[in-house]
């Protein structure tokens, strides 16, 4: 099953959407409200194209202007509420993004394809710096689960589990190569470091 072609693709418009269906907002009160709920540590939200992505969303019928708000000598602000196009749009594209693995491109993953180019060694020492930071990232992010569980059901915390769960599997990951590089398990290893120390590109490399 594959996820259908959407007319936005944008995450920070679904984000949008599922926040305008608590209640109608202006941009303002979008952003503030993302920001306060901790979407900005799962989303990536660039609070000054929201603007945009809230126009986008009226142009293809997702959300309507509902209201017109003025306080005092301040500037109106416009208010936003969901259409039932939006609800379905919103429905669909959640439903596609829980249901439906795809293929991502993480950066670290790019990174490990092109090692090659590094010396084996200087590879275990950067392997071992990343595997420092995810420990204290880990051990940060269990800490702040704990103090969040006192606080927020934990429906509204299954991002922040993941994302933890994330990090300590890339640790466990990154643990396990390491013992296979320092202990020369790895099949290709002789062959690599000779690489780097003679130029010469040995044939099963080619």
């Amino acid at each position: 099953m594959a996820i259908r072609r959407r007319k936005l693709s944008n995450p920070l418009a679904l984000a949008v959407m599922v926040t305008l269906w608590q209640k109608p907002m202006h941009p303002y009160e979008i952003a503030q409200t993302l920001r306060r709920q901790g979407k900005d540590t799962s989303t990536k939200i660039n609070y000054g194209s929201l603007y945009t992505v809230v126009q986008s969303l009226e142009k293809h019928g997702f959300v309507e202007v509902t209201d017109v708000e003025r306080q005092g000598n301040r500037p109106e602000r416009t208010v936003y509420g969901l259409t039932e196009a939006g609800r379905e749009e919103m429905t669909e594209w959640l439903s596609d993004i829980v249901a439906v693995p795809v293929k991502e491109y993480p950066i670290f993953e790019s990174a490990l394809s092109l090692m090659g180019a590094l010396h084996p060694d200087e590879v275990v020492r950067l392997l071992e710096e990343r595997l420092g930071a995810l420990e204290v990232q880990a051990a940060s992010g269990r800490g702040a689960l704990e103090k969040l569980y006192e606080t927020l059901p934990r429906l509204f915390l299954v991002e922040t589990e993941y994302q933890l769960h994330m990090v300590e599997a890339q640790a466990e990951w990154v643990r396990g190569f390491l013992q296979e590089l320092r202990k020369g398990a790895l099949p290709e290893l002789a062959a690599w470091r000779n690489f780097h120390e003679t130029g010469e590109l040995p044939p099963e490399f080619t």
